[in-house]
């Protein structure tokens, strides 16, 4: 772990001991309850019980909330799904996004669990899907990969999970990056699908191809602030045993591709082993791979095929 990064990740140790504590006196959410967004970290709404995880990081407080299935203690390998940017689900009260309930997360988890035959958890980013946090300051250090990285220790420790597979797609995908750089060592592979990496690069990209990009003051402001994966490749701890493998398709129009296996030569470069591969993303954008592209490469993965 990088230096810089420890008085950020700092647990207090009592506080993390009570994470791991069994039971909760706290009321947990029904199943079924719209799940909120852009919300403040609340103890009294965060229990120490399975699906939820509370970070009493440097930074400050945050509660991110996980969907797993059953069976999820002493897993050997387990695959943690990060998803894509939610822009467009911000704009929708709770009780009228798709699946934005417990019971719908966690079933498909199960779905993806039979599949894959191995545990497939869904780690909710901070702002979505019930945790906690604001999802218009994703691809920050402090608001967004400090409370995911900090979230993956403690999931790791209340289930005695061994290895992790990392699978995220577009703004998931940089944040799984971003656990990679900021040191992580359990992670058995990375699965980058649709990833957003040299964000100057790729507004400008953008701007020539009709695709999303602010303008190009206010882009250089957001990028000062965000955490970008590419600029930090030297913090990926060395393992001969980890694939990286970055996936997407070259007529994406959301995420130039050609900054993604941009990120996987810098990977190469610095002797990790990582694997570009051409997928078919759905049109118009070609940003959404087809065929589950992502979930497949990540399960062949955790099963070592």
């Amino acid at each position: 772990m990088k230096p810089i990064l420890r008085p950020l990740l700092r647990l207090a140790g009592a506080a993390l001991l009570a994470c791991l504590a069994p039971g909760s006196a706290l009321a947990l959410r029904a199943a079924d309850a719209p799940l909120p967004w852009s919300q403040g970290a609340s103890r009294a709404e965060c229990p120490d019980s399975d699906g939820y995880l509370w970070l009493p990081l440097a930074g400050g407080n945050a509660c991110l909330r996980y969907f797993a299935p059953a069976g999820l203690d002493g897993a050997r390998t387990v695959i943690v799904y990060l998803t894509g940017d939610r822009d467009r689900l911000l704009r929708l009260p709770p009780d009228r996004i798709p699946g934005n309930t417990a019971r719908a997360q966690t079933a498909r988890m199960q779905r993806l669990s039979r599949q894959a035959g191995v545990p497939v958890v869904m780690l909710a980013r901070p702002g979505t899907y019930g945790s906690s946090g604001d999802h218009r300051l994703r691809r920050r250090l402090a608001e967004e990969f400090v409370p995911l990285y900090a979230a993956l220790d403690l999931l790791r420790q209340r289930h005695g999970i061994d290895r992790l597979v990392l699978w995220g797609h577009s703004g998931g995908a940089t944040a799984a990056a971003a656990m990679l750089t900021m040191g992580r060592s359990d992670v058995r592979c990375a699965v980058l699908t649709s990833a957003a990496f040299d964000y100057l690069e790729r507004w400008r990209i953008n701007r020539t191809r009709g695709g999303p990009a602010p303008s190009v003051q206010r882009g250089q402001a957001l990028a000062r602030a965000m955490y970008d994966p590419l600029a930090h490749v030297d913090g990926v701890v060395r393992d001969a045993r980890r694939t990286v493998h970055v996936l997407g398709d070259p007529r994406d129009t959301i995420t130039p591709f050609a900054l993604q296996t941009g990120f996987a030569r810098a990977l190469q470069q610095a002797g990790h082993r990582a694997v570009v591969q051409q997928e078919r993303g759905k049109p118009p954008e070609h940003h959404d791979l087809r065929e589950e592209a992502g979930f497949r490469r990540a399960a062949a993965c955790a099963r070592g095929d």
